[in-house]
């Protein structure tokens, strides 16, 4: 929907992404939406030179998220939140999800 903004599809997942999870890291995201891994690492790493994404690690992993303080953030987030309105239904299924693992057999809702 915003890659003709952001220049590739790959910038908009991870962004999503990071907007419905709060944070993650490239493996996870790649993973998450079978894209490659370089790509999406290139992509955290093009956000965390510009100032939208900060990173911290957690052992040996690389976990990013939004930076509380970039200028656009507030006008980004309803960007991305009105764009996933348009999106197919699998993937904005998907991303309304919010859940990365799947629910164990016989928990209580």
């Amino acid at each position: 929907m915003l890659e003709a903004l952001l220049g590739t599809k790959n910038r908009e997942l991870t962004l999503q992404y990071l907007l419905v999870f709060k944070e993650g890291y490239a493996r996870e995201i790649a993973k998450y939406f079978d894209v490659s891994l370089p790509s999406i690492q290139n992509q955290l790493k093009h956000f965390e030179e510009n100032g939208l994404a900060l990173s911290k690690m957690s052992g040996r992993t690389k976990i990013y998220f939004f930076n509380p303080r970039y200028a656009f953030l507030p006008e980004l987030t309803t960007l991305l939140d009105k764009a996933r309105l348009y999106y197919k239904p699998e993937l904005k299924e998907k991303l309304d999800m919010q859940r990365k693992r799947p629910r164990r057999v016989g928990k209580p809702l």
